[in-house]
């Protein structure tokens, strides 16, 4: 592939947000290993139900990220400073209002997650107590979903790569310190999660100062146009998460309706999935900011050859990631596990995490394209298209087929998000 300034551009936005990507499961993986050396597997339980608790709230938020990267390019873009800083400011607002709602109705939320995931009662007190703590982490982590966002439609990938830096080795740090010095067990874990995220506001804060923020009134930031089109972007994204949620969910679901060996076993395979959409990702917010510059500055044709350039490098991953699978997909398993039964069962199904990456490629780019240019009803109809299909293919086949059935149904819905938004998408590969 040649080096064009474009492509360059390119790998300058996506690595910092690759690195990003692979380090944030750390502060959850810390939480883990600090607990799993308490004595009782209980903790480790109780960390995973927490964290899960998080997870799932979290995740309905991603939209302060990605709403929040799509127009701020579009501003930078148009050279509108100004704007810039009212959708800074903006996405803030958003951002304190949404995580003091979360604070002020953390009991009922607290018991309705617990109540779904079902955990035993002893499991069900630590996981309280461990939500009841981070739950006060909620500014600071939306806070930080929309900085990152933001940071990312100032053409800067690096910033959010240094906050999530910041974020794990002071969670870290913090956690070692109080549960092994002074033994405060999942408390202690709790505590170190809670000082790590807002570590990582401050350290956000701190970036920010490298970026023209202008400091507008409290009037125009409240200002309802400016509102309306924010909600209306991220509404549809909020919608498209729901629908990420519900088959992410039930395929767990699944897998532990078939047993503690076929949930390992999906588990395992998902990871393949997981790395592959860590690398996709980064390249798919390089897309947003460049996409959305383009889209703000009006600049029909270089929008157009970043869309192409962002296929060519989709598709040479997935080709990448394809062949390292083949190769070495046999001992990837063995490494993350060495239960020979979940891996002589995972076996059985690889050919199927084979087939994610060319079966998702095409969603990830599009995504990006979408979110750069403030499309995002076409990223909620492919979504919708695809659950839809992913449920009928599931329950059409699924009695005769078992898991091969929840696997071929996965994979029908990657590639019927790309479909979809490819049809949607020609527009940006014409000529202008």
């Amino acid at each position: 592939m040649r080096f064009s300034p474009l492509n360059r551009e390119i790998l300058a936005l996506s690595i910092p947000s690759i690195v990003t990507n692979i380090t944030t499961p750390l502060l959850g993986l810390v939480d883990v290993a600090i607990v799993g050396h308490m004595g009782d597997p209980i903790f480790i339980a109780a960390i995973a139900v927490g964290g899960s608790m998080f997870n799932m709230l979290y995740w309905l938020f991603a939209f302060l990220r990605m709403g929040s990267s799509g127009m701020t390019a579009q501003a930078y873009g148009a050279g509108d400073s100004r704007e810039t800083s009212l959708i800074f400011c903006r996405s803030l607002v958003v951002a304190a209002a949404a995580s003091l709602c979360m604070i002020l109705l953390q009991g009922p939320i607290a018991d309705g997650v617990l109540a779904f995931m079902d955990a035993d009662p002893a499991t069900r007190g630590l996981a309280c107590r461990y939500f009841s703590i981070c739950i006060y982490g909620a500014p600071a982590v939306l806070a930080t979903y929309a900085m990152s966002g933001w940071f990312l439609g100032m053409q800067d990938s690096r910033a959010p790569m240094w906050i999530s830096i910041v974020i794990n080795l002071s969670n870290i740090a913090v956690s070692l310190l109080l549960v092994m010095v002074f033994r405060l067990r999942i408390e202690g874990v709790a505590a170190g999660t809670l000082t790590a995220q807002w570590l990582g506001v401050v350290a956000g804060l701190l970036l920010c100062r490298r970026h023209r923020i202008l400091r507008p009134a409290l009037a125009d930031i409240l200002r309802w146009s400016g509102l309306r089109r924010f909600f209306a972007v991220n509404i549809d994204i909020f919608l498209r998460t729901l629908c990420l949620v519900a088959v992410t969910l039930w395929f767990t679901r699944v897998g532990a309706m078939q047993g503690t060996v076929m949930l390992a076993v999906n588990t395992l395979l998902m990871q393949f999935f997981m790395l592959f959409s860590f690398f996709m990702d980064g390249f798919a917010f390089a897309g947003e900011a460049l996409c959305g510059r383009f889209v703000g500055a009006r600049d029909h044709r270089s929008l157009r050859l970043c869309v192409i350039a962002l296929f060519k490098w989709s598709v040479s991953l997935a080709a990448l990631f394809t062949l390292l699978y083949f190769v070495g997909g046999e001992w990837f398993l063995s490494l993350l596990s060495g239960d020979a039964v979940v891996t002589d069962r995972a076996a059985e199904y690889f050919w199927w995490a084979m087939a994610v990456p060319f079966a998702g490629f095409a969603a990830f780019t599009w995504d990006a394209v979408f979110i750069g240019d403030t499309r995002t009803r076409g990223m909620l109809l492919a979504m919708a298209s695809a659950t839809a299909l992913y449920f009928l293919i599931y329950f059409t086949f699924f009695p005769r087929l078992g898991n091969h059935a929840l696997w071929l149904a996965f994979t029908a819905y990657l590639l019927t998000r790309g479909a979809v938004q490819s049809l949607l998408g020609r527009r940006y590969l014409k000529a202008s």
